[in-house]
């Protein structure tokens, strides 16, 4: 990579093995045309609905984000659940398990319908569409990613949030990001806006195609752990960036990441 290209570099790698749920933190992993390896390789199905299950309807699924899935290997997952208790995605009784846990029937599933649809709620913040309404909306065709296969975070943009918004909490699990990038020459603001329509190498073999700015929603402002729950954080984003925070992208190229690799715009 020629210096003058070179834009950041990649300080944590995140996958969420089971849509909604909290997923884990990475050293290095495997890229693929469908994002990071593993990443909503699962997601929960509404055996009622056949619905999508997300944590963008928090009144009916919002206990999803007191769940942590794993890859205990390339092609299995291990779900920790509220209480604790932890069982393997391929269980005899995974789905009976599930459904006791959220209170309806759900199955853990992972072939994604031609169309899947997700119900979603958008708190009632001026500038958002549908505000204060329950809809339901397409994903990605064919998997269970919401619009992109992967979506990167600058941590200039946490911090600007966090100057412009100070009683809340920026960080950056709240974003659900798969890459976090530092940049480069200590660059501040809404660093990432200005790579879409770019792309980027990470390390020496990936290269991502930036697609466009990632629209918030109410997951940013939900409890999770110690985190409160806060609609400033939402609010902050219609305010000051249009109602994004981090960026989209599809992968051109795949290979491996590692934390610490160098991001670089291609010339």
């Amino acid at each position: 990579m020629a210096d003058e290209s070179v834009v950041g570099s990649l300080v944590s790698l995140w996958r969420y093995p089971v849509k909604s749920m909290m997923g884990e933190e990475l050293n290095s992993t495997k890229v693929t045309e469908n994002g990071l390896l593993g990443d909503r390789a699962y997601a929960l199905v509404d055996a009622e609905t056949g619905k999508i299950i997300s944590a963008k309807l928090p009144r009916k699924w919002g206990i999803l984000f007191d769940c942590r899935a794993a890859l205990n290997l390339p092609s299995q997952v291990k779900i920790t659940l509220p209480d604790g208790a932890s069982i393997m995605g391929d269980a005899a009784d995974i789905n009976r398990v599930l459904s006791q846990t959220f209170g309806r029937e759900v199955k853990l599933e992972t072939f994604a319908p031609e169309t899947p649809s997700i119900e979603m709620y958008t708190p009632d913040i001026e500038g958002l569409s549908d505000s204060d309404a329950e809809t339901n909306a397409l994903i990605r065709p064919n998997t269970f990613f919401d619009a992109a296969t992967v979506h990167l975070l600058t941590t200039a943009t946490l911090n600007q949030l966090q100057s412009l918004t100070p009683t809340s909490r920026f960080e950056t699990r709240r974003f659900r990001p798969n890459l976090v990038i530092q940049p480069a020459k200590d660059a501040t603001g809404f660093v990432e806006n200005q790579w879409v329509g770019k792309t980027l190498a990470i390390g020496n073999e990936v290269r991502i195609e930036i697609t466009e700015p990632c629209p918030r929603c109410v997951m940013t402002t939900m409890p999770q752990g110690e985190l409160p729950r806060d609609i400033e954080i939402l609010h902050a984003a219609v305010k000051h960036n249009g109602g994004h925070i981090g960026i989209y992208a599809n992968v051109l190229q795949g290979g491996t990441i590692r934390r610490g690799d160098a991001v670089a715009i291609v010339v």
